[in-house]
C-alpha cells in the first residue's frame, strides 16, 4: 500500500478523534479555570490542589492528541496496524484519584 492510497474517511475519523481530544483537553482546562475562581474553599491551598490538576492535564492531554493523531496517521499511510492508545489507561486511572480527592477535600473541608 503506497502512501496515497489511504481511505479518505479514515483520515477523517482519525482528524475527528483528535478535535475530540482537543475538546476533551478544553473542558479540562475550563474546569480547572472555574474550581480556581468559583469555588470557595477555607485554605488557597485546597482550592488550588482541586484546580491544578485539570488544567495541567489538559495541557497533557492536548500536546498528546497531536502526537497521536500524526502517529495515527504516518502508521495508516504506511499500511501498518494501529497502535493501541498506552496512556487511556493511565488518564483512566488519573481520573478516578482526582474524582476521590475532590471528594475527601469536599468533605473534609464542609
Amino acid at each position: 500500500m503506497s502512501e496515497h492510497d489511504v481511505d479518505p474517511r479514515f483520515s477523517l475519523a482519525n482528524e475527528r478523534t483528535f478535535l475530540a481530544w482537543v475538546r476533551t483537553a478544553l473542558a479540562m482546562v475550563v474546569a480547572g479555570v472555574v474550581a480556581a475562581k468559583g469555588l470557595d474553599f477555607r485554605h488557597e491551598a485546597v482550592r488550588w490542589a482541586i484546580a491544578a490538576p485539570p488544567i495541567v492535564a489538559g495541557a497533557l492531554i492536548a500536546l498528546d492528541s497531536h502526537r497521536r493523531w500524526r502517529s495515527y496517521e504516518t502508521q495508516m499511510r504506511r499500511g501498518q496496524a494501529l497502535t493501541a492508545g498506552r496512556d487511556l489507561a493511565a488518564l483512566a486511572l488519573a481520573v478516578a484519584v482526582y474524582a476521590l480527592l475532590v471528594l475527601v477535600v469536599t468533605v473534609l473541608d464542609g
